[in-house]
């Protein structure tokens, strides 16, 4: 919980996308409370015999009821009808979607890059253009991670999501998405991101074509990464992230609602909408986040600190330290360093990384990764800035240099990402990516010195 006052705030995404006529509730973690119609929530206790208004009490638990209240989410709800209202799931095609286990093909320890995802059919709404590009862990025990692109060209009309597996952070490429959920709606542009918690019911409302990335996280609710000395300010601020205000649909249409339960789709036809909540109050919230906001950090003398420094958010795991996923950004910013090779270095990482962009160019490759496109280096896979880069970074005067115009992003994990074999059979995955790093050339001379010396090798002898 942070120290923030949940007070109704104009979103501050940028004018003329359609996103500032909504009104939101600020801070990271809050205790919210909200109501569309005065008098919505009951004083003094959660579930009074008669809830005010004719509604129903409805608790929603994200986190166990006994564990710490530092890390505890839960959130009440007072609806027309309660959720449990509803006739029987059934089982609907996946289509391109795909859940755990990730083992159509045996891991793979060659350099991935995709180019855009194209656009479906005319008439695709969210869940129809969902499309799964890789993963890791097991949604039946909570964790791991998956990665998916979406893109969409129709209002979801009379049809609902809900993720039952994991939550979903929402990183669009191309379009604003309205995200109306249960508990309010969220307007979402590039360069914003969102996160809808697990098991919250929502639709995605278009007003043209749009494109991103979605991580889904199996593992802990995402939370932000520990300062350590760096303080207590900088990085993403609690008082940035924006949550929504109450708002609810009563009609007694017919509607189909579409839960994606352990890695499968599922349908049921409800007579009422799910997005029926007239107040709400707690903890246990979707959430949105204008990466402009973020506090960049980096050296002012010389080399330059891991990524690690871009980290939004975080899923933590069992181990300190050790993201069952992060969220990083490279937004923006100013280079200073002296005698430093500004670009990311050349690296082989325990974790695995996917990176995607969403505007202008990535200072790492010249060409070949575009907006939309994507990369995967999973596991101790080599990588690092290509020919062009390397060339043009070792040998330029070391000036301040502001990069701008740019925002990619990673999402990181402890474990292996392993590609759908949909992602690897895909038209649109560059078969030669490899070539980026086949025009490095050898630069290595032996200092010249006075005396020559030779160093010979050995043979081992036991003594």
């Amino acid at each position: 919980m942070v120290d923030v006052d949940p007070t109704t705030v104009r979103t501050h995404a940028t004018a003329g996308n359609g996103a500032g006529k909504y009104t939101y509730q600020a801070g990271f973690g809050n205790e919210f409370a909200s109501e569309a119609v005065p008098g919505a929530l009951p004083a003094g206790r959660n579930s009074p015999q008669r809830a005010p208004l004719g509604l129903f009490a409805e608790q929603l638990s994200g986190t166990a009821f006994t564990q710490p209240r530092a890390v505890n989410r839960r959130t009440w709800v007072y609806r027309i009808m309660p959720s449990a209202a509803h006739p029987k799931f059934s089982r609907l095609g996946h289509g391109t979607l795909r859940g755990t286990p990730f083992d159509e093909i045996e891991p793979d320890p060659n350099r991935l890059r995709w180019d855009p995802l194209p656009m479906p059919p005319a008439g695709s709404d969210f869940i129809d253009g969902l499309y799964t590009v890789a993963g890791n862990g097991d949604i039946r025990t909570r964790s791991g991670m998956a990665v998916h692109l979406y893109a969409a060209n129709r209002s979801m009309t009379g049809r609902y999501f809900v993720d039952a597996d994991g939550e979903l952070l929402f990183v669009p490429e191309q379009g604003t998405v309205l995200l109306r959920t249960e508990l309010g709606p969220l307007a979402v542009s590039p360069g914003e991101i969102a996160v809808v918690p697990r098991g919250i019911r929502f639709a995605v409302d278009l007003t043209g074509p749009v494109r991103g990335y979605l991580c889904e996280n199996f593992g802990a609710a995402f939370t932000l990464p520990e300062r350590g000395p760096i303080g207590a300010n900088g990085l993403a601020n609690e008082r940035d992230f924006l949550t929504p205000v109450a708002a609810y649909e009563d009609g007694a249409t017919a509607v189909q609602v579409v839960q994606k339960f352990g890695g499968n789709l599922w349908a049921a036809d409800y007579d009422h909408s799910p997005l029926d909540v007239v107040g709400w109050h707690g903890n246990y919230a979707p959430y949105k986040y204008d990466t402009a906001r973020f506090m960049t950090i980096g050296t002012v003398s010389f080399d330059h600190p891991d990524p690690s420094i871009f980290t939004v958010l975080t899923s933590p795991s069992e181990s300190p330290g050790l993201a069952n996923v992060d969220f990083a950004i490279f937004p923006p910013r100013w280079l200073v360093g002296e005698d430093t090779f500004r670009p990311p270095w050349y690296h082989r990482n325990i974790m695995s990384e996917f990176m995607g962009l969403v505007h202008g160019v990535y200072d790492a490759k010249a060409e070949g990764f575009v907006p939309g496109g994507a990369s995967l280096h999973n596991t101790f896979t080599s990588h690092g800035p290509d020919a062009e880069t390397f060339a043009r970074a070792s040998t330029v005067e070391l000036r301040p240099q502001k990069i701008d115009g740019t925002l990619a992003f990673m999402f990181e994990s402890r474990w292996m990402i392993i590609p759908t074999r949909q992602a690897m059979e895909a038209r649109h995955r560059q078969d030669d990516y490899d070539a980026v790093w086949g025009s490095l050339t050898r630069s290595f001379r032996a200092l010249a010195c006075k005396r020559r010396h030779h160093v010979h090798s050995r043979p081992f002898r036991r003594r």
